[in-house]
């Protein structure tokens, strides 16, 4: 008798949902917290360090009957501008984007200047993006500008 010694991880299918792909493997545990899936009570299936043709790496992540709305997908394109949405319905996909990079981030990025009016009182903070490219943002308020690596999200 032969012996199969293929070895596959089967994950079901989503019946209704999004997917979350071509997110860089070191940013897929970022997205979830900002999105506050980790404290959802949806199913959320994720994977990280897997094989791309495209980016080498990548990772994905599966929320059941969830659908993001504007200011979600704004977040996700802030930490994965290589991300792609996919909108999925009675097992269709629906439709199929690659996430753009908002010209203005705003209530969910700390600006780092610790002399902000921003961190001193209860004002939302505000940002213009400065370049798309490699994400980087200046402060409405005091101007400072902040590169991606450096974000802390509120």
């Amino acid at each position: 008798m032969e012996k199969n010694t293929r070895k596959e991880l089967i994950v079901s299918a989503l019946e209704n949902g999004t997917v979350i792909d071509h997110i860089p493997s070191n940013n897929v545990f970022q997205v979830i917290k900002i999105l506050n899936l980790d404290s959802s009570e949806n199913q959320i299936l994720f994977g990280t360090n897997l094989e791309s043709q495209k980016f080498g790496k990548k990772g994905i992540i599966k929320v059941k009957n969830k659908y993001f709305e504007k200011e979600e997908i704004n977040k996700i394109a802030i930490v994965a501008p290589s991300a792609t949405l996919i909108v999925i319905k009675d097992f269709e996909i629906i439709e199929k984007k690659q996430v753009e990079v908002p010209s203005k981030v705003n209530k969910f990025i700390k600006c780092i200047n610790p002399n902000c009016v921003t961190n001193h009182e209860s004002i939302p903070t505000h940002f213009t993006v400065i370049d798309k490219e490699s994400v980087k943002i200046q402060c409405h308020y005091c101007e400072k500008t902040t590169a991606k690596e450096h974000f802390k999200f509120i």
